[in-house]
């Protein structure tokens, strides 16, 4: 007999959409976020130890990544988005059920007045709001495998481009954010079957709009814009 799953928390992130969001964990540590829970969830004895651990397993819900048939077979941004792999082969949000699973740095547990106990962690690959089913603590002597393979994704390297980023630009984020849009554009955000290079590109994030064009392996931020709210 099936549980219904239940939504334990929400994440805080600088990505209102899914273009920029870096497509693993752990790729921007740089990228730092909140982990807020339901008002069910906030007791804090259900969190007694976990700051004893560095790393912390999400299980989440590809919310914006819904669709109501599944595939048996996808095509891996690693491979260029030309060759098809089996679903299970991948970490494709589009999936029988979407589920994702990230491993992320907790830096830090705040206890709230209002929200109770607050994860601060970091090396996020989610988009703001992302429903959250549940956490676990990495035990890296069960969870890590050294001697592991990697199949197709271990036969292409990360693929990572030159910024060039304004200072005068750059500098409209906080500080606390710079290094973040950096290491973000630096994954080359772009979708693998919209790569022009005579595209101007707009990248949502922390409440800025930033321009940008990619020429060969070089990335130039041509303005950073605040966004609209209204």
């Amino acid at each position: 007999m099936s549980q219904e799953m239940k939504i334990i928390a929400k994440i805080h992130t600088d990505f209102p959409t899914k273009f920029g969001v870096p497509r693993q964990s752990g790729l921007v540590n740089e990228l730092k976020v909140r982990i807020v829970f339901l008002p069910e969830y906030r007791q804090e004895e259900a969190f007694r130890g976990l700051e004893d651990f560095s790393h912390i397993w999400i299980l989440w819900e590809f919310s914006q990544a819904k669709r109501k048939n599944w595939a048996a077979t996808v095509t891996p941004p690693r491979l260029g988005g030309r060759v098809h792999m089996g679903v299970f082969a991948t970490r494709s949000p589009f999936r029988p059920n979407p589920i994702g699973l990230s491993c992320v740095r907790l830096d830090e547990i705040v206890f709230d007045e209002k929200l109770g106990p607050v994860l601060h962690v970091s090396g996020v690959d989610m988009v703001d709001g992302t429903p959250v089913y549940d956490i676990k603590p990495y035990l890296p002597y069960a969870d890590a495998h050294p001697e592991a393979s990697s199949g197709f994704a271990g036969k292409t390297a990360i693929h990572e481009l030159k910024v060039d980023f304004p200072e005068e630009e750059l500098q409209k984020f906080p500080p606390d954010r710079q290094s973040a849009a950096v290491e973000i554009l630096r994954q080359d955000p772009r979708p693998i079957y919209r790569k022009s290079e005579d595209q101007v590109f707009k990248l949502e994030f922390a409440g800025w709009d930033i321009h940008f064009t990619v020429d060969g392996e070089v990335l130039t931020v041509l303005e950073v814009v605040r966004r609209n709210h209204s």
